[in-house]
C-alpha cells in the first residue's frame, strides 16, 4: 500500500533534477578521488603511459557534453509539447518520469561536471603524476558511459514522444493501476456499508483531486478512536471545502478534540490540482478516452487512432475483477468499490459521442462493447447500457437509414446478452 509520505518521496525521486543532482555529485567525487588514490600507486606511473593528455580529453568532454545536454533538453521539451498537442496533457507526467530519459540527461550532466572539476583540479595542481593516471583511467570509464548512453538515447529518440509511444505509456500506466486495484481490492479497506446516521463529516481543506489516500493512517486513527471511517472521497475524487473526505462515527468529547481529529484525517490525503495514475485506474481510462476523442475531432480527423484506443481500453478492462474483500487489511476503513458502469462510462462514453457520425468508428465501438460483455460477464449490463447509448448517438448523427440500422442491430446483439 502507498502511504502519504512514501508517495511524496516517490514523486520527488521521479523528478529529473534528483538524478541529475546525484550524477553531478558522483562526477565531483570521481574527479576528486583520483588524488585520494594516488598515494597507493607508483609516482612515475602516469608519465609512462602519457596520462598528461587527460586535460585535453577533459576539455573535449566538457565542451561536447554541454552541447549535447542543451540539444537533448530541447528534444525533450519538443517531445512533451508533441505529446500534449497530439495526445493529451495528462500524459506529460508519464514522459517526465521516463527513467531512460532521466538517466541519459543525468549521465550527460554528470560527465560535464566531472570534466569541469577535473580541469579545474589539474589547473590548480591538485593531482600528482599518479593522480593524473587515476584521472585518466576514470576518464576512459566516463567516455565508455557517454558512448553507451548516446547509443541508447539515439534508439530512444526514434520513439520518444511519438503518438503511439505516448498512448502505450498511458495504457501501461492504466493497466498497472488496474492490476494493483484488483490485487488489493478496495485499496485494502472493508466493503462499503451505509453511513451511520450519527456519523460526522471531515471535509477537505482545499479544492482539487485526491491523489492518494493513506489507508494505514486512517486505520490507525480508527483503531485509536475505536470507530469506523467511511472513505467518501477515494483516489480520483474531486473535493472542495464543502465536500466530505471521510465520515466518522467517533464522538470526540469536546470541540478541540474534534478539530484535532479532523486535522489528522485530512493529513491522510494528498490533494492536488491534477489526478494521479497510482491509485486511480479510472483516470487512466479517461486519459485514453481523451486521446481517442481528440483523434476523432474534425480538426484531427484520425478515426484509426480512435479505433485503436477502443481496443486498448478493452485490454485494460480485461484486467478488472469485481472487488470483494473478505479479509481486509484495514477493516475499520470502508471503501466504495469500482462499479462496472463507472468503468464502462469512463472508457467509452466520450468515444460514443465523438465518433457517432463516423460509421466505422460507431461499428467498432459496438463490437468492442459486445466483446467486453463476453470477456467480462460482470460488465455485461453496463456494456449493454453503453451500447444503447452509443446507438442513440449514432442515430442522431448518421444520415443513411441503412447505417443506422447496422448500428442498431449491433446494439441489440449486446443487449440480448443481458437476457
Amino acid at each position: 500500500m502507498i502511504s502519504g509520505l512514501g508517495w511524496r518521496l516517490r514523486q520527488i525521486f521521479q523528478r529529473i533534477w534528483v538524478r541529475v543532482t546525484a550524477f553531478g555529485v558522483l562526477g565531483v567525487i570521481v574527479a576528486l578521488s583520483a588524488a585520494w588514490l594516488s598515494p597507493f600507486l607508483p609516482e612515475d606511473l602516469g608519465k609512462s603511459i602519457g596520462a598528461g593528455s587527460v586535460e585535453a580529453i577533459l576539455k573535449i568532454i566538457a565542451s561536447s557534453m554541454l552541447t549535447v545536454t542543451t540539444f537533448s533538453l530541447s528534444i525533450m521539451v519538443t517531445a512533451f509539447g508533441s505529446a500534449q498537442t497530439g495526445a493529451t496533457p495528462r500524459a506529460i507526467s508519464l514522459l517526465q518520469s521516463d527513467s531512460l530519459t532521466q538517466q541519459v540527461m543525468a549521465s550527460f550532466m554528470g560527465a560535464f561536471i566531472y570534466a569541469l572539476v577535473g580541469i579545474i583540479a589539474l589547473e590548480t595542481g591538485y593531482y600528482g603524476d599518479a593522480g593524473q593516471f587515476v584521472l585518466f583511467i576514470a576518464t576512459i570509464g566516463v567516455i565508455a558511459l557517454i558512448v553507451a548512453m548516446l547509443l541508447r538515447w539515439i534508439q530512444h529518440l526514434s520513439e520518444f514522444g511519438r503518438l503511439d509511444d505516448t498512448i502505450t505509456r498511458v495504457e501501461e500506466a492504466t493497466r498497472a493501476a488496474m492490476r494493483k486495484r484488483c490485487e488489493t481490492p478496495l485499496i485494502g479497506g472493508a466493503t462499503w456499508q451505509a453511513i451511520s446516521p450519527g456519523a460526522w463529516r471531515a471535509c477537505a481543506h482545499r479544492t482539487g483531486h485526491v491523489q492518494v489516500a493513506d489507508m494505514a493512517k486512517l486505520q490507525s486513527i480508527a483503531q485509536e478512536q475505536d470507530c469506523r471511517i467511511w472513505l467518501c472521497a477515494p483516489p480520483g475524487a474531486f473535493v472542495h471545502p464543502a465536500e466530505a473526505l471521510v465520515c466518522c462515527d467517533a464522538l470526540p468529547m469536546d470541540a478541540q478534540a474534534r478539530v484535532a481529529l479532523e486535522e489528522a484525517l485530512r493529513d491522510a490525503f494528498v490533494i492536488a490540482h491534477v489526478r494521479s495514475y497510482d491509485q486511480d485506474p479510472t483516470f487512466g481510462l479517461r486519459a485514453l478516452a481523451e486521446i481517442g476523442s481528440r483523434a476523432l475531432s474534425p480538426a484531427v480527423n484520425d478515426p484509426g487512432t480512435g479505433i485503436d484506443i477502443m481496443g486498448r481500453l478493452l485490454r485494460v478492462l480485461g484486467e478488472w475483477t469485481p472487488e470483494t474483500c473478505t479479509q481486509p487489511q484495514f477493516d475499520r476503513v470502508l471503501v466504495p468499490a469500482l462499479t462496472p458502469q463507472e468503468l464502462i462510462t469512463n472508457a467509452y462514453d466520450a468515444l460514443a459521442r465523438d465518433g457517432a457520425a463516423q460509421l466505422e468508428v460507431a461499428q467498432r465501438l459496438q463490437l468492442v462493447l459486445n466483446a467486453a460483455a463476453l470477456v467480462k460477464p460482470e460488465l455485461c449490463k453496463a456494456a449493454a447500457k453503453q451500447a444503447r447509448r452509443a446507438a442513440d448517438h449514432a442515430a442522431a448523427a448518421l444520415t443513411l437509414p441503412e447505417d443506422i440500422a447496422k448500428i442498431e442491430a449491433l446494439a441489440r446483439k449486446t443487449e440480448q446478452l443481458t437476457q
